[in-house]
């Protein structure tokens, strides 16, 4: 019995350790919006990217009568429970929100005044808003953001699965991050740090 005891004591202290480690790296200046993505496998894989880099929390845009799709237990559910998801019914109130938070915002329109993703400074705070599935960003979102970014590519179809231009786009976030040392200080103070580390042992 004392052994058991000692390595379920071993186990709930690592675990407590790698939250830990995991609550002083989140990002809380960078974070995504999906504007009507209604694919719950899309979703679910933007939710797996985003905890990998840190990103504190999404925001999910549904208007015109959309739904928030329903993320199945298996394909999402890990994911879902680290990173915090707020739900809007139009991009202004979404964006507004963001403002607050000091984000300039960038949407991933299609127009002629779109700049290189790899020419963005993803160091200052800052939200990437990806669209839907078949019609990308609305002419709503792309009016009110603070630019379009696009993904450059060489290949005949130019286009990329949503999942994977989110993935993309905040990998390259982090890496200018990590080269600026921001997952090495936290971002949150130690109040926040406090407030999360409780909230996540929680989870």
């Amino acid at each position: 019995m004392g052994t058991n005891r000692k390595v379920a004591q071993f186990r709930t202290d690592e675990r407590k350790e790698k939250i830990r480690r995991v609550v002083e790296r989140r990002q809380p200046s960078l974070t995504v919006v999906l504007e009507n993505v209604h694919d719950p496998h899309n979703v679910s894989a933007v939710i797996r990217s985003c905890d990998a880099v840190g990103i504190l929390e999404v925001s999910l845009i549904y208007n015109g009568g959309q739904k928030f799709p329903k993320l199945g237990a298996k394909s999402s559910a890990s994911a879902r429970k680290w990173v915090n998801q707020k739900h809007y019914e139009s991009a202004a109130d979404c964006f507004s929100e963001l403002r607050k938070e000091g984000k300039k915002i960038y949407t991933t329109g299609m127009s002629s005044d779109a700049v290189s993703l790899y020419d963005l400074n993803l160091t200052e705070p800052v939200a990437l808003v990806f669209g839907n599935e078949h019609e990308g960003v609305t002419e709503e979102a792309i009016s009110l953001a603070d630019g379009n970014f696009l993904i450059p590519q060489v290949g005949v179809i130019q286009s990329l699965n949503i999942s994977v231009a989110c993935a993309v786009s905040i990998y390259e976030a982090f890496r200018q991050r990590l080269n600026a040392g921001m997952y090495s200080d936290s971002q949150l103070s130690q109040d926040e740090l406090a407030i999360l580390y409780n909230d996540f042992l929680a989870r």
